[in-house]
């Protein structure tokens, strides 16, 4: 695999079989950010479950204190009269079928996150298919089926994300970017590993987190030992 010249002078910086504590691990994420742009800050988590199994599903939905570093761009569905409502709310779309139309018809994906209102959800099942796969789909899980519009556009606004099992048990979450510097990408990263331990199975058995892993866009992993504060 190409590894370009800068990618190579940082990895010199990390000890590849070290666990850091997490405010060490993201000084070296930000030291070892090389590109010309203000990088995303990953976390990928693997876990000691197995996703084939209803029962040890780990999912769910956080605001990070600091938010994301993202413009979220949100989508609602809801009934005509709430269309206003949630506009002046903070949504970059709002509608009903005329939105399931436009998604249907000309593949149209210029949003970060999809809200619901319960009354929608008939509706906006017709999408599944299309929006499941990206993760977009509204669920009460995560807070984005909800009768309270205004609220879930304001987390979604302020840096909520979701986190879920992918087929291989890992989660993969953005927590910041490199501008964030160590004290609020540590902040952010304490707040999404207690929601993940927070929402262990009980089907669960043995090591719960397997593995801890950081790091920027074009930067190279940085192992976190998720025990240490």
């Amino acid at each position: 695999m190409f590894r370009s010249k800068n990618y190579k002078e940082s990895s010199k910086l990390i000890e590849k079989q070290t666990q850091y504590s997490p405010s060490e691990a993201f000084e070296l994420v930000c030291k070892a950010s090389k590109a010309k742009f203000d990088e995303t800050v990953e976390l990928h988590v693997r876990l000691g479950v197995d996703s084939r199994h209803a029962d040890q599903q780990v999912r769910g939905a956080i605001v990070l204190p600091n938010g994301t570093g993202k413009s979220v761009r949100v989508l609602v569905f809801c009934k005509p009269e709430k269309v206003d409502d949630a506009i002046a709310a903070g949504a970059d779309f709002a509608g009903g079928a005329d939105l399931v139309a436009k998604i249907q018809d000309e593949n149209w994906f210029e949003f970060d996150t999809v809200i619901a209102s319960p009354d929608m959800m008939g509706t906006v099942g017709r999408l599944g298919k299309v929006l499941g796969p990206k993760g977009l789909m509204p669920s009460p899980k995560a807070g984005t089926v909800t009768p309270n519009i205004e609220q879930a556009i304001s987390e979604a606004k302020a840096g909520k994300i979701e986190y879920r099992l992918d087929k291989t048990n890992i989660i993969h979450c953005p927590i910041g970017k490199v501008s964030f510097g160590v004290e609020k990408l540590t902040e952010n990263y304490n707040t999404l590993i207690a929601a993940i331990i927070k929402a262990k199975p009980a089907a669960a058995k043995g090591q719960y987190i397997k593995s801890c892993v950081t790091a920027s866009t074009m930067g190279p992993g940085v192992k976190i030992n998720a025990a240490a504060k």
